[in-house]
């Protein structure tokens, strides 16, 4: 009786979680237009949004896998499913990652060869000094 009510409540926890990404989903569609009318500043905001529920989802997908119930009961063909989906996420994360990194560092070094970078920015971020060895992008380190 209790593994019934144990499987009949883990069947409910992944229709809530269902539930809740879907409308996740439909509020990030609609925010599209918005954002696309926005700030910067409220640009950056939306996206940080998208990547830390982007992140959660993953993060929840990975611990899903793990879960021994789980990996005994999904047929090969879902998990191949699954996993040529999260390739192409990653090949497309991985593209725009090599992109915008890329376009930025061109910005940022025609910006330092023209004098256009704040004082207070190139010295936080050391845009300035050059390096014997490639800089590697760091994640959000400037709090002010």
């Amino acid at each position: 009786m209790s593994q019934t009510r144990d499987v009949t409540e883990f069947i409910r926890s992944l229709e809530r979680w269902v539930a809740l990404q879907k409308v996740v989903l439909e509020n990030f569609k609609n925010m599209d237009v918005k954002v696309r009318d926005s700030d910067r500043l409220d640009i950056i905001i939306h996206t940080r949004l998208a990547f830390n529920h982007m992140i959660r989802t993953l993060k929840a997908f990975d611990d899903w896998l793990q879960d021994p119930f789980i990996s005994s009961s999904i047929p090969r063909d879902l998990l191949l499913e699954v996993w040529s989906t999260s390739l192409k996420i990653l090949e497309s994360l991985l593209e725009l990652d090599i992109k915008h990194t890329g376009e930025v560092r061109n910005l940022i070094e025609k910006a330092v060869k023209e004098g256009r970078v704040s004082p207070v920015i190139a010295q936080l971020r050391d845009l300035t000094t050059p390096r014997g060895e490639e800089r590697e992008r760091r994640g959000p380190t400037i709090s002010i």
